[in-house]
């Protein structure tokens, strides 16, 4: 009988379809984390000043934390599952760029300040949503996660709005930054809400809630939230912009160079 399932090597099955979403759900929770870790670290000892060049190094660290995390259990259930030897390392620096399930605003070059600190937030306030709905898993290990990665991801939501509201109802350079941000990036939010066939939460049912999160902030902000823009979407299915080939390239080039180097 022919499957489309992925197959265990060493029995010859084919794996569950709840086993194979669970790997996928968590890969792609990783690869978001990772991906915008690494864009924000471009920040260190670049931030606007010192405590906010703290602030956004903090919050990468918290972000790779979270994506180590999420691979190593990814790794647990793929060498369970299909009698592999992944690691935490091997899914991070040895897939390409078409195995990666990354949101595509968190490979999005940093800009400035403004469309840095708006990236942030419109990301953070959505996955804080979906930590939620995971913290809640019947799955004990990805729960517990989530509840760790929830703590870290509610003070991302306080810090990011923070920004957006400082500068949107700031001076008139400021607001004009924020105003440039907010058209660069929205069409890149409309993708946290198309369900992937992996994803374990229901998605499109946090969109009313996220929304409200937001313009929220941006009335607070004086900023107007766009209407009927066009949506960008495919990271979570492997489809990136060029801006993941090169980032990528970056974070792998000693891995791939070295193979198994260890500090």
């Amino acid at each position: 009988m022919k499957t489309n399932q992925p197959i265990n090597q060493s029995t010859g099955s084919p794996i569950t379809l709840l086993t194979n979403q669970l790997i996928n759900q968590t890969l792609h929770l990783a690869d978001t984390a990772l991906i915008l870790g690494q864009r924000n670290g471009e920040w260190c000892a670049h931030g606007p000043i010192l405590e906010q060049d703290i602030a956004i190094t903090n919050i990468t660290l918290d972000l790779i934390g979270q994506a180590r995390n999420f691979y190593q259990y990814a790794a647990t259930l793929i060498n369970a599952s299909e009698n592999k030897n992944e690691t935490e390392d091997s899914l991070a620096y040895l897939r390409n760029e078409r195995e990666f399930k990354n949101l595509l605003i968190c490979e999005l070059p940093n800009g400035d300040w403004a469309q840095t600190v708006l990236r942030q937030f419109l990301f953070s306030a959505y996955q804080e949503l979906v930590l939620e709905k995971l913290k809640n898993s019947s799955n004990e290990q990805l729960a517990a996660i989530a509840a760790k990665s929830l703590k870290e991801t509610q003070y991302h939501v306080k810090w990011s709005s923070e920004w957006v509201i400082r500068l949107g109802d700031g001076t008139t350079e400021s607001r004009d930054r924020m105003i440039k941000a907010i058209d660069t990036l929205w069409m890149y939010t409309g993708e946290f809400f198309i369900p992937a066939n992996y994803e374990l939460t229901e998605v499109h049912l946090l969109k009313e809630t996220w929304f409200q999160k937001v313009r929220s902030i941006f009335e607070e902000a004086t900023l107007a939230v766009p209407e009927n823009t066009f949506m960008q979407s495919g990271g979570k299915s492997g489809i990136h912009s060029e801006h993941l080939g090169f980032i990528l390239a970056e974070m792998q080039i000693l891995q791939r160079t070295y193979p198994g180097a260890e500090w």
